[in-house]
């Protein structure tokens, strides 16, 4: 029945989804406008799902129900539609506060003591929740019965400096290039822990012998996975927001611990990408240059589309900052983060279901506003 429904464009058409915290909810609004233009029973029109930090635990989840695309968005939204951040870190005012003392006094501690890894929150309560809603064991039926070809989930290596994507697949060998590599594994909950632990937010995640953070950090050429994976086409969903003018120009402070660090969020979940796609697009030319004979068979066309929000989630996260725990404000605030800072940070670390909802309006919204060009790009019926 699959194979009679499936589009043979998309057996080298790729999904990467970035990373971006609570942002990612905005990835399951796209995901859902692509669904309603197709049949309930239809599997995924992407055979390699690419993932990296939040965007990591959205595309193992498709990945699991790769056999109908309905059933895994559907699942998905049920999640982001009703979360709360306790769900993913711990929000009272003792395991907070115990957790930065605890971090604090472990520096005191003699250098040969394995200390607990560091970060301003725990987030032990996300990996119970990726255990209760993920069924890994489905993710190898899904490549056995070719509903799906591939799962890559990056992580970084603070041990090696590495960009390293783990992936799922039979018949695909492992790669390194500089700085960067592939390794062929079963993926469980620590890639994801992994993928997802944001740098100084969320502690890191030992796997074998390595510590891992943050797939985003390092991650110098996002679109490399999906290409070695066997990607022409890479569609990509991200969570680079429009610019807000109103902190553009001159300023009469100097910019605050809070404004700092989520600019250096904004940097690790953005930049890399636009830049790996210019790379791409110069690939491209270069190829389209040569004649047939002297094309090197590493040397391939591979096209992109992207959809980015088309509305700014640092105005939209002030507009819920109300709704977050009382502790995590207080937290917040004695680092400079209230409602209406020029603080992005707000909008990584809001995991409320008012904030989510929002953001999964605004992108079901932006993919019917593109649905002729998804449709045209991703050659579906």
């Amino acid at each position: 029945m699959y194979k009679n429904q499936t589009n043979p464009a998309s057996l080298n058409t790729a999904l990467l989804l970035t990373g971006g915290g609570a942002r990612a909810a905005y990835q399951v609004g796209v995901l859902k406008a692509i669904a309603s233009t197709l049949p309930r029973n239809t599997p995924l029109p992407f055979k390699i799902i690419n993932g990296t930090s939040a965007g990591a635990i959205n595309a193992t989840a498709l990945s699991c129900y790769a056999s109908c695309f309905h059933l895994g968005v559907k699942k998905l939204e049920w999640v982001w539609r009703h979360f709360h951040t306790s769900q993913v870190y711990h929000t009272d005012f003792v395991t907070v506060f115990g957790h930065i003392i605890g971090n604090m006094l472990s520096s005191f501690q003699s250098n040969y003591i394995n200390h607990p890894p560091a970060s301003l929150f725990d987030n032990e309560p996300l990996r119970g929740l990726l255990k209760q809603m993920l069924d890994l064991q489905r993710i190898d039926r899904n490549i056995t019965l070719g509903h799906l070809k591939a799962l890559s989930i990056t992580a970084s290596s603070y041990s090696s400096g590495d960009s390293v994507a783990f992936y799922q697949a039979n018949g695909i060998a492992p790669w390194q290039r500089a700085k960067r590599r592939g390794e062929n594994t079963t993926i469980n909950i620590e890639h994801l822990m992994a993928s997802s632990a944001i740098p100084m937010v969320f502690p890191s995640i030992k796997i074998r012998k390595g510590y891992f953070g943050d797939g985003s950090i390092h991650q110098h050429s996002p679109l490399s996975p999906p290409i070695h994976l066997g990607a022409n086409k890479i569609f990509i969903i991200g969570v680079d927001q429009p610019s807000n003018n109103k902190y553009f120009g001159f300023q009469p402070h100097y910019p605050g611990i809070s404004t700092i660090a989520g600019h250096l969020l904004d940097t690790i979940f953005s930049d890399t990408l636009r830049a790996d796609i210019e790379r791409l697009e110069r690939v491209n030319r270069t190829v389209s240059l040569l004649p047939s004979r002297d094309k090197h068979q590493e040397l391939k066309r591979v096209d992109t589309y992207v959809i980015n929000p088309s509305q700014n989630f640092n105005a939209i996260a002030n507009q819920h900052f109300a709704d977050m725990p009382f502790a995590i404000k207080t937290l917040l605030r004695m680092i400079g983060v209230k409602k209406n800072s020029e603080s992005s940070l707000v909008s990584y670390l809001l995991f409320e279901k008012s904030y989510t909802k929002h953001l999964i309006d605004i992108g079901f919204q932006d993919g019917l506003n593109q649905q002729n060009e998804i449709k045209a790009f991703l050659e579906l019926p």
